[in-house]
């Protein structure tokens, strides 16, 4: 009898032996398992990393701070999961800019497929190209290639905009400039002084809107001889050149614009920077009225086609586009519809 029950005892302890070395090797195979979940799923309430604070550009206004965590690797992330990650940054991103706290990058979801040459209609869908196209952008600007547009994606892609921006800020001499006729401008009381544009720029922005109004998809009122009409809005000019005097003063009139509203050193001291009406409220920083802006066919065409006659945008401000130039082979390249 006593030898069965050293048997019994025997054998409990080697259950209960086994039972705790089970347990144990699941609650480490349980923590790895949530650490790997927690890189490619990082959720809302997890810790951030600590801020990110760098100049991307040598603009006053350009300084983008970023908060959140993703996966480094492709190999570690699914086209499902690239697609569930995109959709959460793009609502969700949180960095500041200018001074101001933003959220997501949905607004600049037209001139990010731009940049790294998506299709912008299936975007969002099952269907996209965009995690492979994104991916490929971002190893040609030495970002890891997850095809998720993440904080480093977001702070590089920033960066290659406000690179292609007017690096000068001089007002050009005055047999460079002229006044454009008031029927270019969106406020058709806007007195003369306000009308000043640089000649290469104002001969630019022409060539632009005669090959807008030439795209029938746009449906803009126009003249006999191919230029907006006097009662189409669209793609006209809001404003142009300002004189330092005139932009400090409308910086005292909106204080709380901060330096993503109004520049203290502004581009349109050049002349070369135009403000263009692509729709909503002219010049609203707000972002319903910025992302009512960035899904207009106006600006749409813009994205797609101002690099063709010179123009580059800023892409914090759906309205603002500045000539740096024409590109070569720029007259041939064609239109985007």
């Amino acid at each position: 009898m006593r030898s069965n029950r050293k048997i019994f005892l025997a054998l409990l302890c080697v259950a209960a032996l086994t039972a705790f070395v089970a347990a144990n090797i699941w609650r480490q195979h349980r923590a790895a398992l949530e650490t790997q979940n927690q890189s490619i799923y990082p959720n809302a309430s997890a810790p951030q990393f600590a801020s990110l604070v760098q100049p991307i550009s040598n603009t006053d206004d350009s300084l983008i701070t970023a908060h959140t965590a993703v996966a480094t690797s492709t190999d570690q992330i699914s086209d499902a999961v690239k697609l569930n990650q995109n959709a959460r940054w793009q609502a969700n991103l949180s960095w500041t800019f200018g001074g101001k706290n933003q959220r997501g990058w949905a607004i600049y979801v037209p001139l990010i497929c731009q940049t790294v040459g998506a299709d912008l209609l299936t975007f969002g869908t099952s269907r996209t190209d965009f995690p492979a196209r994104l991916a490929a952008w971002q190893q040609e600007m030495g970002v890891a290639a997850t095809g998720v547009l993440d904080v480093g994606t977001w702070q590089r892609m920033i960066a290659f905009w406000q690179a292609d921006r007017l690096k000068k800020r001089d007002t050009p001499p005055a047999n460079e400039m002229l006044t454009a006729p008031v029927t270019d401008f969106w406020d058709l009381q806007r007195p003369a002084e306000e009308r000043m544009v640089e000649r290469q720029t104002y001969d630019a922005y022409k060539r632009m809107v005669a090959a807008a109004v030439a795209d029938g998809t746009l449906n803009l009122r126009a003249t006999s001889d191919g230029q907006l009409s006097i009662g189409e809005s669209r793609l006209k000019i809001v404003s142009a050149y300002r004189s330092r005097a005139r932009q400090e003063k409308l910086r005292r009139q909106s204080p709380n614009s901060g330096r993503a509203g109004l520049a203290i050193n502004s581009p349109h001291f050049t002349g070369r920077a135009l403000d263009l009406y692509v729709g909503g409220e002219p010049v609203d920083t707000k972002d319903a009225n910025r992302r009512l802006q960035t899904s207009t066919p106006v600006y749409r065409w813009l994205v797609r086609n101002a690099a063709r006659f010179g123009f580059r945008p800023y892409f914090y401000e759906p309205w603002h586009w500045e000539f740096v130039g024409l590109p070569e082979n720029s007259i041939n390249a064609p239109i985007t519809q």
